[in-house]
């Protein structure tokens, strides 16, 4: 394997985690504020709102965000400036008809949403008002899709890092004072700094090359998108809609307070697993774009990232296992103590979330979107079978089960799929890698139910022993000097005996 591939991987991860460690202290910041000021009931409510926001931005956006940047980054290896210059151009003038599109229907079926799936039609103008969130999230999709096909890294940091300190701080603003009136404020401050920081660093930009194309050309240009993005927006609204499916069903079989307690552990699972995942959007799937004509390449490029993704996240997801209670307690309030059982079944599911993440890309670079609608709408109808299942059993806690039933089943099935359509196999690094995080996962879950501070105990030395080796590990595969550098070779020699 490649050292430069490792150092690149490693680079982009570095950069775009640095970016997620700030939104996760920012957003761990605003979790702590709304469940103190609003309970269970008010984060379930805040997290139904950003569910519906995100659906509808899903099927205005016909994800072009997607298709926008393998488009982009396919024109950047193969083409030249002007062919990048006509896809920006389509990118631009298709997702500004999107946009306003979009956000002019959410709002005029703001009243039918309100009282289908908020079950309370007198919140009929808060929920007109996410449809401005709407129409941002398409624009910031593109201007997204934009920046992570021109692979620029950098930028793509700085509008995560000031979306997520400013929405936050604005959304904690909101919070404090109007109280439970500044919850749209709140859901909403997040898509608006955005698009507007998106806007900044996209103007930046060289300006497109060649002359202005005729309208039937860019309508063609965007026609080539939208065909390919039809097939994401799909998969996206599947897992999207998915998921608000699940929390109208726990709202209205549990109540509200149970809502919270799922959107909890969700928003927990959503933000550290950003640091890893954010950095395979921005880096990994426009260099698996690229290289995805050469078999070898592009397997090769998927066990790196799996390795990295495992050694990445393994010492957080054990140590969260093992520290959950204290976890649920530090961020929130002790009113979401049931959050705790849906933590600890999701973590476990996280493991082959990580996993799978790296070979679900191959689809979307083959641009085989019928074949990841097929896995996505698979997967998507496992965990909502397995949570009508099982909430009347044990309650809010399918949630957490389900979750780790979908990946059982969607992991296998997007590993045959990369085998079909690349030849894929793990190599044995991977197997070793995912055998260890699971053995150690699995260990800290039996022992944390046994004992909780048996657990904790347990989760932080194997943490601590696992990122040790991680340290190792990517040393050796970067070639690091120094300190670090000597670690490694020592390791090496050990093992080799």
């Amino acid at each position: 394997m490649s050292k430069l591939s490792y150092r690149t991987m490693l680079r982009s991860s570095s950069i775009i985690g640095g970016a997620s460690v700030v939104n996760i202290l920012a957003n761990l910041l605003k979790l702590k504020i709304a469940a103190v000021l609003l309970g269970p009931a008010g984060v379930g409510l805040v997290g139904l709102y950003q569910s519906l926001m995100q659906t509808a931005g899903s099927v205005a956006g016909l994800g072009l965000a997607n298709s926008g940047t393998r488009q982009i980054a396919a024109a950047s290896a193969d083409g030249g400036a002007a062919e990048v210059g006509r896809v920006r151009r389509a990118l631009f003038w298709g997702t500004l008809a999107q946009a306003i599109l979009g956000a002019m229907l959410f709002w005029l079926v703001s009243g039918w949403i309100a009282a289908c799936f908020v079950a309370a039609p007198e919140r009929a103008n808060h929920v007109a008002w996410l449809s401005l969130g709407v129409g941002l999230s398409v624009a910031a999709g593109a201007q997204s899709a934009l920046l992570i096909g021109l692979r620029q890294t950098g930028d793509i940091a700085r509008v995560q890092v000031g979306s997520g300190t400013g929405g936050a701080a604005l959304g904690v603003a909101a919070l404090w004072l109007w109280g439970d009136g500044g919850l749209i404020a709140m859901v909403l401050a997040a898509p608006v700094v955005t698009f507007l920081l998106g806007h900044v660093y996209v103007s930046r930009l060289k300006r497109p090359s060649g002359p202005p194309d005729p309208p039937p050309l860019l309508a063609r240009e965007w026609g080539a998108m939208a065909q390919l993005g039809f097939a994401f927006m799909m998969s996206n609204l599947i897992t999207i809609g998915g998921f608000l499916a699940v929390r109208v069903l726990v709202q209205r079989e549990l109540g509200a307070e149970a809502l919270g307690q799922f959107q909890a552990a969700w928003a927990i699972g959503m933000t550290y697993l950003g640091f890893v995942l954010g950095a395979m959007g921005a880096d990994y799937y426009p260099r698996l774009t690229a290289a995805i004509g050469d078999r070898a390449a592009a397997v090769r490029l998927v066990n790196e990232q799996t390795e990295v993704a495992l050694l990445l996240c393994g010492p957080v997801i054990v140590a969260m296992l093992g520290c959950a209670p204290w976890v649920i307690r530090l961020l929130y309030t002790a009113e979401f103590g049931p959050a705790v059982e849906i933590l600890r079944w999701q973590l476990l599911g996280d493991i082959l979330k990580v996993m799978s993440w790296p070979l679900g890309f191959i689809l979307f670079a083959l641009g085989a979107g019928k074949a990841f609608v097929l896995t996505e709408t698979l997967g998507m109808a496992v965990f909502i079978l397995g949570v009508l299942t099982l909430l009347p059993l044990i309650g809010v806690t399918a949630t957490g089960v389900a979750f780790l039933a979908l990946y059982v089943v969607y992991l296998p099935l997007v590993w045959w799929l990369g085998r079909c359509r690349i030849g894929f196999r793990w190599t044995r690094a991977v197997w070793v890698q995912a055998i260890a995080v699971i053995g150690a996962a699995v260990a800290v879950d039996a022992a944390a139910r046994w004992s909780e501070p048996l657990g904790a105990v347990l989760g932080i030395v194997l943490a601590a022993g696992m990122g040790f080796w991680t340290v190792i590990r990517l040393s050796e595969k970067t070639g690091a000097g120094g300190r670090l550098g000597r670690i490694a070779a020592l390791s090496e020699r050990v093992r080799n005996g």
